[in-house]
């Protein structure tokens, strides 16, 4: 599911500090290439055991991602739920609490890059 409105995308932000906002909020870069990144936060469902996702993808605007000085322009913003072994699913409905909480964490994040 894209998560639409969140302020976030085509904010830039150089990978130092996106790196250190990201953290500060519980978002770890997973994959990355020289000219993207993507982050992740993971949201547990302890009513339904189930986990969830919430996935903010980043293109290199200004440099590669070796150098902490390169810039990162958001793309896109999107949650699903985790399947068995490895992968996502972004067609289940999420439950309200998980979009909450995500949407709050969006929000936290454009405060701290803006």
């Amino acid at each position: 599911m894209i998560i639409e409105n969140t302020g976030l995308n085509g904010m830039t932000s150089d990978l130092a500090h996106l790196d250190e906002s990201a953290g500060k909020l519980g978002f770890v870069r997973w994959q990355w290439e020289y000219y993207r990144a993507t982050y992740d936060l993971k949201l547990e469902d302890r009513t339904n055991q189930e986990d969830y996702f919430l996935r903010i993808n980043t293109r290199a605007v200004e440099g590669k991602l070796e150098s902490p000085h390169a810039v990162l322009a958001v793309e896109s913003v999107y949650i699903g739920r985790a399947t068995f072994p490895h992968g996502m699913e972004y067609e289940s409905p999420i439950p309200q609490p998980i979009l909450n909480t995500a949407n709050q964490r969006l929000q936290d994040l454009k405060a701290l890059l803006a």
